[in-house]
């Protein structure tokens, strides 16, 4: 499962899933949350739908599956890992700025995927590209940080 927004570092995720955990025959879900203040609208199915399109274009002997759901994020990962039996997590990590983290605290994307890292009851990597210029991702897991793969 991929955990997907409209974002860069989520695309970057995804794009590494496909590449490096999927193979012929597994099933993707991509799992979009929606924050429960906010409903849903055309552009959370129009993504999912997008997203699910540049899966079977890039990796067509792998199952995709679209899920849009309303609810708090973590909440909402670890009932869906639990529900579907995922067996792997793949974040988009991105690195946050000092300012950024005093002001958002946990709210922010890179405490988000740490908590899921440490909370949730499958494997959970998170991706992020390395910056322009440089090839490669850092991967993160519970027992590994910031680790560089060239790939």
């Amino acid at each position: 499962m991929v955990v997907v927004d409209q974002t860069s570092h989520s695309k970057h995720a995804l794009m590494w899933a496909l590449t490096h955990v999927a193979n012929k025959g597994d099933m993707l879900t991509l799992l979009h949350i929606v924050p429960p203040y906010k409903g849903f609208d055309s552009r959370s199915t129009y993504l999912v739908n997008y997203l699910g399109s540049l899966c079977k274009d890039c990796n067509p002997g792998v199952e995709v599956e679209g899920l849009v759901i309303e609810g708090p994020k973590l909440a909402t990962v670890m009932s869906q890992v639990k529900k579907l039996e995922v067996s792997v997590l793949v974040l988009g990590q991105k690195k946050t700025s000092p300012l950024i983290k005093c002001l958002c605290g946990s709210n922010s994307t890179e405490e988000f995927v740490e908590q899921c890292i440490n909370i949730v009851e499958c494997l959970t990597i998170g991706v992020r590209k390395r910056s322009q210029g440089n090839n490669g991702y850092l991967i993160s897991t519970r027992w590994q940080k910031n680790f560089w793969l060239l790939a």
